[in-house]
């Protein structure tokens, strides 16, 4: 368990029992694909912050319910479908070291869990009872939906800008972070000055996650990181690395990138990792995921001095400085 766990960690563990419990089906197919999932591990990020919101804003002591709980497991289960479907399109076969769902099952069998997925998180949220929650979750599944489809437009074309490419990101990942910080302040009853800047927390830090992540595919290794590097080439993504390689290279640089994306070649991944690095793509990704996480963590100022707002600075600072 990461440090910034630490803070809630009894709670952490009482939502990990709490999906456990909620993945019962009448099919076995679907429990043995969600157990799957859930024996996988993970940081479980999207779910932690809503804990981390909901204590910073002591929810539980003027309270005294758990729904924060339930929150908590909604949220890791969109989480969870979106990286079934996730899996299914780009067709991938590791996640977090392990063989994918559809790898191992098949797409069909996926894709069909992805969606008990959505469906059991609208039910436990319609028992939250709480519309706003369930406006700000249907609005997300929305964005993020759109985001997949924008980024299956992206596929494959070099000619993708920075600002087309951070918006398929905020949809993307952002999306989720940001709506697992303001639907657990909605829940705290903080007040608006206080949910729009953990909404802001929660979309920069977002942005920051994804950053890295996309500068991972060109430094990390598989071992580390859990999947298979390169995946981001094989599957033509103009992410910012390339994108910005492509921008300040050579012509001939820039050419190689392009044909590699065009193709979706990871034969040429070699090739590519020299040009990102020696064009500086790697430290301007690293940079701009930085200047997100330093925007994040201003937004804090909204909270009082509490190991609850400690962690989320540790988790926006970890979000960066990781090689997984």
């Amino acid at each position: 368990m990461l440090s910034f766990h630490q803070a809630v960690a009894e709670d952490f563990e009482a939502v990990n029992q709490l999906i456990i419990e909620q993945l019962n089906s009448n099919v076995d197919l679907v429990e043995n694909i969600g157990h799957y999932l859930v024996e996988a591990g993970g940081k479980r990020l999207r779910p932690l912050l809503v804990l981390l919101t909901a204590n910073a804003l002591n929810y539980k002591q003027n309270s005294g319910e758990t729904k924060h709980l339930d929150l908590a497991a909604i949220i890791e289960f969109i989480h969870t479908a979106t990286l079934l479907h996730d899996d299914v399109v780009d067709i991938s076969s590791m996640r977090r070291g392990r063989l994918t769902a559809n790898a191992k099952w098949g797409n069909a069998p996926s894709v069909l869990v992805g969606d008990f997925l959505y469906s059991r998180a609208f039910q436990i949220m319609v028992a939250i009872g709480n519309m706003e929650i369930m406006k700000i979750l249907s609005d997300t599944t929305n964005i993020i939906s759109e985001g997949e489809v924008q980024q299956l437009v992206n596929a494959k074309d070099p000619s993708v800008s920075e600002d087309n490419y951070l918006n398929v990101i905020y949809k993307k990942t952002g999306a989720l972070f940001e709506a697992a910080c303001e639907t657990g302040a909605v829940l705290a009853n903080a007040s608006n000055e206080q949910r729009q800047a953990l909404k802001q927390f929660g979309y920069h830090l977002g942005l920051a996650f994804q950053l890295i992540d996309d500068a991972l595919d060109y430094e990390g290794d598989a071992d580390t990181l859990g999947k298979n590097v390169g995946d981001d080439l094989a599957e033509g993504k103009p992410t910012l690395p390339l994108i910005y390689a492509m921008a300040n290279g050579t012509a001939e640089q820039a050419d190689t990138i392009a044909k590699a994306i065009r193709e979706g070649d990871i034969g040429m991944l070699d090739a590519v990792v020299d040009i990102v690095r020696s064009t500086g793509a790697l430290d301007y990704t690293t940079q701009s995921a930085n200047q997100q996480a330093e925007k994040a963590i201003e937004q804090l100022q909204v909270l009082e001095n509490s190991p609850y707002r400690d962690a989320m600075e540790q988790l926006a600072k970890f979000s960066v400085g990781r090689d997984h």
